[in-house]
């Protein structure tokens, strides 16, 4: 008789659905730990901006991957797997369920489905590509990629800067495209017994819960947060943060403090709409539709059900 998979459950959905709280209720009810699929919780410093479990929450029900690198460190879905695939077999030694948590689809994907073999980082080149866009416009990178490769080009938004460039990237340091490389990945789907959940509320649920966290997010010290970490000289990965940017311009004098608040909610709410549909298009993912007012509690009871079905 074949010995029985590791479990191993994600939780993802868009932001401002309270992932980490029904996260947290499903690790206390299942001997479960949290490793956060954020490609930002991963530095130290940026607290308030990234929404952070409080300490307390934290010591309680150990996360990891949070507060691992500096700012001024670069972060990737490579980076990413790595850690988290040494954080899962640490913890199955122990016999703890992982619980991945976060709203990275590609984070999530890279993990569990394998990565390509894709070239490394190469920053000098995207800092070239970064200045370009900022230059000469998205678009023109976006149309640079459909001409190489459309099938890439043609699940990407043309704002989805990062990702364009990265395809861009690859294609620049290997001469194929990156369409053509993705048929060569390894993934972790038959080491592991994987349930996903993905959490999900009313889209005005959410624009509604992103406004009110974004205020509280200022009321609580992300303008002084900023001023912190600017002298450390924050990566390319640490800059796109959402709150972050949009702060740091606002401190360089290009606009006010009401329209950089102006700016996070909007990018929030739009960063939301794509988190929305990278993920729905992930046939593996068993929903849960979270009413407003249900307790996280609640909602971990529903997934501790669904686990072992």
């Amino acid at each position: 008789m074949p010995a029985e998979k590791p479990k191993m459950i994600a939780i993802v959905g868009p932001t401002a659905t309270g992932k980490t709280d029904i996260a947290v209720e499903l690790a206390g009810a299942i001997n479960g730990e949290i490793i956060s699929c954020d490609s930002m919780q991963v530095y130290k410093g940026m607290d308030i901006g990234t929404a952070k479990p409080p300490r307390e929450t934290r010591k309680n029900i150990p996360h990891h991957l949070i507060d691992r690198l500096e700012v001024s460190e670069e972060y990737s879905a490579a980076t990413f797997r790595t850690l988290a695939l040494n954080e899962i077999n640490r913890l199955c030694s122990r016999n703890k369920v992982p619980i991945i948590v976060g709203g990275s689809g590609l984070y999530v994907k890279a993990l569990i489905d394998g990565l390509y073999p894709a070239p490394q980082a190469d920053w000098g080149l995207r800092r070239k590509l970064y200045y370009e866009a900022r230059k000469s416009g998205n678009d023109v990178l976006y149309e640079r990629l459909r001409d190489v490769d459309q099938e890439t080009a043609s699940k990407l938004h043309p704002n989805d800067l990062r990702r364009v460039i990265r395809a861009l990237e690859i294609y620049e340091l290997t001469n194929t495209p990156p369409s053509k490389l993705k048929n060569r990945t390894d993934g972790i789907d038959g080491q592991y017994d994987i349930k996903m959940f993905g959490i999900m509320r009313r889209r005005s649920d959410i624009y509604e819960r992103i406004d009110s966290r974004v205020d509280d997010m200022i009321s609580a010290g992300l303008i002084e947060e900023v001023k912190a970490l600017m002298p450390k000289g924050l990566s390319l990965t640490a800059q796109a943060a959402l709150g972050y940017k949009e702060i740091m311009s606002h401190l360089k004098g290009e606009y006010d403090l009401d329209e950089a608040v102006r700016l996070i909610k909007r990018n929030t709410r739009r960063f939301a709409k794509r988190q929305i549909t990278w993920f729905k298009s992930n046939q593996r993912l068993i929903w849960i539709e979270v009413e407003q007012g249900e307790k996280a509690s609640e909602v971990a009871k529903k997934i501790e059900a669904l686990i072992y079905v």
